[in-house]
Parts: C-alpha cells; structure tokens; sequence
C-alpha cells in the first residue's frame, strides 16, 4: 500500500517530463516550418543588400576624402596665385610681364651697356585704376626715348581721392607683348602693397632697361614704340590678413 501510494505520488512529475521530451523533438507544423523557410531566406538575401550598402559607403568616403583634398588644394592656390603669378610672369614674360634684372642670370652690370649703334627706342607710359578704387593714378612723363642696353628711370603719381586710408596693389604689362622678355625691370612698385593715407598724393619710380639682346632679335627690327602700363586695384584681405585680391586682368592672362 505504501509502495503504491509512493509510485501515484511520483507518477505526474514523470509524465510531464516525458511529454516536454515527446513535444520537443516532434516535427513542426507545415506553418511554423514555411515561416522558419521564409526567414531563413531573407537571411540569405540580406548578406548580399549589406555588402551593396557597405560598398557604397566605401565609395562615398572615397568621394568625400577627394574632395576635401581638392577644397585644401585650392585653398592653398588662392593664398598663392598672386605670388606665383608674378614669379611665373618676371621668368618668363608672359603674357607682357616684364622679366626683372636681377634674376640671378648674373650680374646685371653686364648686361648695361647701349648698344650705341641701335636706334633709340620710343618707351610710353599709361596708368590707370580699377572702379572700386578712389584713386587718380598717372605717368608723370608721356614717353622716354632708350637705347638697347641703356637705364631709364621713370615716375609714375598716385592720389587717394577719399576720405579713408587705401592699401592698392598694381599689375603692369607690356605691350608688343613679344617684347616682355626683353624688358627688365631694376627697380618698380609693382605687386607690392601700396598704402595711402586718405587725401596722399606719393610718387612711384620705376627704373627699367631694355636688353641688349633685342637689337640682335630679328623679330624686333620692326618695334619702335613699346608702352609699359600699369592698373592699381583695391586690396582684399581674408580672416587670416592674407592679401587675396586677384585682378581680373591677371585672371584673364
């Protein structure tokens, strides 16, 4: 009696075990089954969608690194172009930059002297300013007559007109321009930041010679006259101070 009363009372613990046991490895359902194939599936599909997107970030860093890189790139180039502008153009003679004497071609002594049996050569002079600027900028002679080889110091007068102070910046070229290379400056105020106090009237050297070596072009037998002129602009500053003020003219060259 007792041994039976001990077997019913452990009797329902052992049942349900074995249920729990018989349920858990029974077969699913045709539902639960389609559901878990479903699921299956879109994890399968989903490894391909996330590589594309992963793909395409990589592709938009790229794209973003390149071009900070080119944003830096013209930064640096807009601090410099004025610079290099006039680096280039004093080497080289472009686009009617004269070249400067002391170039570290050798001494410049060397190169001064007239050509005495050459004729003179007619230098003018033109001056002017950009509308923004409130300047009266002028050559103080109209022309000089040079031999090849030969200084020659001309004055250039610049006013400011306005009531406030005026920091300007000049360009100059110089025309035929097949002549630029042969025009060497000593001495001018060109490219240089050129303050006047408001009402100032001051005035500008510029000290020039020809290079002997245009007697003995050919191509300049034909040149009499060559004009030297320059334009003052109003000078820009960025936040940092540094002078960025490009001249249409200079762009265009």
């Amino acid at each position: 009696m007792n041994t039976f009363f001990t077997a019913s009372r452990l009797g329902p613990p052992n049942v349900a075990r074995t249920l729990r046991q018989h349920f858990s490895h029974s077969p699913r359902s045709p539902a639960a089954a389609r559901n878990l194939s479903q699921t299956t599936a879109r994890a399968q599909h989903a490894t391909p969608w996330e590589a594309a997107r992963a793909e395409a970030a990589k592709k938009n860093q790229t794209t973003l690194y390149y071009g900070l890189s080119a944003g830096i790139l013209l930064l640096a180039l807009s601090y410099a172009s004025v610079p290099l502008y006039k680096m280039i153009c004093q080497q080289t003679g472009w686009s009617g930059q004269p070249v400067k004497a002391h170039d570290g071609a050798g001494d410049p002594a060397v190169r001064l002297r007239p050509v005495e049996d050459h004729r003179r050569l007619r230098i003018t002079f033109n001056g002017s300013v950009s509308d923004i600027l409130p300047w009266k900028f002028t050559p103080q002679q109209r022309e000089v007559r040079v031999l090849p080889g030969e200084t020659a110091l001309a004055f250039y007068t610049a006013k400011n007109k306005s009531d406030a102070d005026i920091i300007g910046v000049a360009t100059y070229s110089v025309t035929p321009a097949q002549v630029a290379p042969y025009f060497s400056k000593i001495q001018c105020f060109c490219f240089e930041e050129q303050r006047l106090n408001a009402g100032e009237t001051v005035d500008m050297p510029v000290f020039f010679f020809i290079d002997p070596e245009f007697a003995k072009d050919p191509t300049m037998k034909g040149i009499d006259t060559i004009t030297l002129s320059y334009t003052f602009f109003k000078a820009r500053y960025d936040k940092n101070g540094v002078l960025t003020t490009v001249p249409m003219a200079m762009a265009a060259a």
